[in-house]
């Protein structure tokens, strides 16, 4: 059964409050949805059990960390059965922090950080290039991210 069919709008109207705010206390959602702070826990256990909600987190501001350049880069490989060799060395550089099996010119596609443009070049040259199935690769570089938000709750 698709989860969707399993989320009511006691669920949907959770879902808006803690997408919004990841920190709101359990109680101030049940005061906001006019239920208990245990049917509030509830819920929210099950809807992680069902994988709607995948975690939690505190973000980190990339720059406040010395980390000035975001790219994406798109990457061609040799052959299409090297994948899953490709994306275990990926996963190796932890300033790879999305990487998207696609449809179209690249196979995969990935978002990375760097300290500045110099870095970039370094992890290009010295780590993604080197990686054995890389064909090439196709680097953009983000001038600024304007904005970034959750799927709404319908």
């Amino acid at each position: 059964m698709e989860n969707s069919q399993q989320i009511d709008s006691l669920d949907k109207k959770i879902l808006s409050l803690i997408t919004k705010n990841a920190r709101i206390p359990f109680l101030e959602v049940a005061r906001e949805c006019k239920v208990s702070g245990a049917a509030i826990h509830q819920r929210i256990q099950r809807l992680m059990n069902l994988e709607v909600i995948k975690g939690s987190e505190f973000v980190i501001n990339p720059a406040k960390i010395g980390y000035h350049t975001c790219a994406f880069m798109g990457i061609f490989l040799k052959k299409a059965s090297l994948f899953d060799k490709v994306v275990e060395e990926l996963k190796q550089i932890p300033q790879i922090v999305e990487c998207h099996y696609t449809t179209g010119q690249y196979a995969i596609f990935i978002k990375i950080y760097a300290k500045n443009n110099e870095d970039l070049k370094r992890m290009l040259h010295d780590r993604l290039q080197s990686i054995t199935g890389i064909s090439a690769t196709e680097t953009i570089i983000s001038l600024e991210e304007t904005f970034k938000r959750q799927l709404p709750i319908d």
